[in-house]
Order: structure tokens, then sequence, then C-alpha cells
């Protein structure tokens, strides 16, 4: 789930915000998950990793347009 909220914030950071907000979505998801909530869960490492990345390039993207977009609203 947090790899597929990273995509979706870099595909929509264009979006006035919902870019940031899937990105920091998908970095919390991907933490969530890998807290073992039960003896013997071994959480997918690398998908978690991908995710966080995602999220934090959804962000950086988002946050790069809104920069640039706001001051010609």
């Amino acid at each position: 789930m947090a790899l597929m909220l990273g995509a979706l914030s870099i595909l929509t950071f264009w979006m006035f915000g919902l870019g940031i907000l899937l990105g920091a979505t998908a970095i919390g998801t991907a933490l969530a998950a890998r807290r073992p909530d039960t003896p013997g869960h071994h959480p997918d490492v690398k998908q978690g990793i991908i995710g966080v990345f995602a999220g934090i390039a959804g962000i950086v993207l988002g946050a790069v347009f809104l920069t640039a977009a706001l001051p010609h609203l």
C-alpha cells in the first residue's frame, strides 16, 4: 500500500498539495507496516523502503511545484 501511495504521490504532484498529502500518507503507511505486530510477521522490507522513497519524492516534487506555481496565481 505504501508503494502504491508513493507512486500516486509522484503522479499527482501537480495537483496543488495532493502529492504532498499522498506522500506523507505513503511514508506513514510504510513506517507502520515495518512494525511487527505479531510474532513471526516478516514485513517486505524492499517495498516499504521503495514506498518511503517514493513518498519523499512526491513530497519534494509537490513542494517544488507549489513554490513555482503560487507566485503566478
